[in-house]
């Protein structure tokens, strides 16, 4: 039946965080203690407040077709957000929301791209991005980081792969998967090399903004010189633990907006008309309503930080922000240990998953073949079983 699946289709990848978590439950249903640290979701429950704002939507009925672009009220409320958060002024009618931030970016591949388009995609980058950029026909130009660099890059660098085909520019900041954090002054370094390039429009990804360990988050579309070339990509399925709500946002220039309501019009209309309700009590609350998440996403850093440490074999930095470690890993590429050969972080991956039961995702699916990546977003108890399971495996390695 092969023949009958598009060449579009073959040619995408598959999200490794997916197939990971996939095999992870898996052998949890086979009966095998696994603790998967694959997915990033975080593991508290959404708030009571936004619960019952979704209630309310129930009852009052709100269960037809909302606008395509979302309500307006929703629509009114992350303009508010936007400016009380991020000093950028979008109107209501710079905003979609979609069926998660995933769908957003999606939307903006296909409003933007044409065949042959290049895109400036630092890595490590998140999984879909890639992906996104090829479904809609466009060239994805690697920008290679490391963790020298705390896997950002500059401005200079980013001048070095510019060329009349660039259109884009994607990141994230705070970062999947590194949970790297871009400045103020570092995004000023970016900004002074996008200002030569009027070709070019930028994606901002902000969705881990409110799990930020450094104090204010800094947004790329509030420089004013570049404000009309970039779009704030954010949602609420990190800072206030909604994933299955399903719902992401953006902000864009008018007419990129518009591309993207119409994009979605033919696709899937609307988000669900009460995660939208849910969204309102959100973003109308105080950010500070969350901050215990992000209390406990920095204890868990610092706890991951002290093990991962004393685990022979791994290179970390201090992630500044979301939830995920990435360790370079390529020291203990050759390594064995029975019938396991330690080729590379996927071999290094399975290996952990095999022997040590616990779910990791190889740098691969990021760009960055050295590295693998961690999510801290789990209890504290799983997270020491973790790093204690984890180091066994891999003092084994000879």
């Amino acid at each position: 039946m092969n023949h009958f699946i598009s060449s579009r289709t073959r040619n995408l990848s598959e999200s490794q965080t997916i197939a990971m978590s996939k095999k992870s439950r898996e052998m949890k249903e086979s009966g095998i203690d696994v603790i998967s640290l694959s997915l990033g979701e975080p593991d508290f429950n959404t708030p009571d407040f936004i619960k019952e704002a979704g209630k309310e939507g129930i009852d009052q009925n709100y269960t037809h077709y909302p606008p395509v672009a979302g309500y307006k009220d929703l629509r009114e409320a992350i303009s508010r957000k936007f400016l009380r958060d991020n000093k950028i002024n979008y109107s209501p009618e710079q905003i979609v929301v979609s069926t998660g931030a995933k769908q957003c970016i999606a939307n903006l591949m296909l409003s933007i791209l044409n065949p042959g388009d290049e895109v400036l995609l630092p890595a490590p980058y998140w999984v879909s991005y890639k992906e996104a950029i090829k479904l809609a026909e466009g060239v994805p130009v690697i920008i290679p980081t490391s963790i020298d660099t705390d896997f950002k890059i500059d401005g200079a660098t980013l001048e070095k792969y510019i060329n009349p085909k660039s259109k884009m520019l994607i990141f994230s900041s705070p970062c999947n998967p590194t949970g790297s954090l871009y400045t103020k002054t570092e995004l000023a370094d970016l900004v002074n090399t996008l200002e030569k390039h009027e070709n070019i429009i930028s994606i901002s990804d902000e969705i881990y903004e409110l799990i930020n360990f450094e104090g204010e988050h800094s947004s790329l579309a509030s420089f004013d010189s570049i404000y009309d070339r970039v779009v704030t990509v954010n949602g609420v399925s990190k800072g206030f633990s909604m994933t299955g709500w399903r719902l992401g946002y953006l902000g864009a220039p008018l007419e990129i907006a518009k591309a993207c309501d119409k994009m979605q019009g033919q696709f899937t209309s609307a988000t669900s008309s009460i995660s939208q309700r849910a969204a309102i009590a959100a973003l109308n609350a105080d950010p500070s309503e969350v901050d215990f998440m992000k209390e406990a996403f920095l204890n868990r850093r610092n706890l991951m930080k002290k093990g991962l440490e004393e685990i022979p074999g791994l290179e970390i930095n201090t992630p500044k922000g979301a939830f995920y470690f990435f360790p370079k890993v390529d020291s203990l590429f050759g390594k064995k240990y029975e019938n396991w050969t330690i080729k590379d972080g996927n071999d290094l991956c399975m290996y952990l998953l095999e022997e040590a039961h616990v779910g990791l995702v190889p740098g691969e699916a990021f760009g960055s073949p050295d590295y693998i990546r961690i999510s801290y977003a789990a209890s504290e108890e799983n997270l020491n079983e973790a790093l204690k399971r984890i180091k066994q495996a891999i003092i084994k390695l000879s």
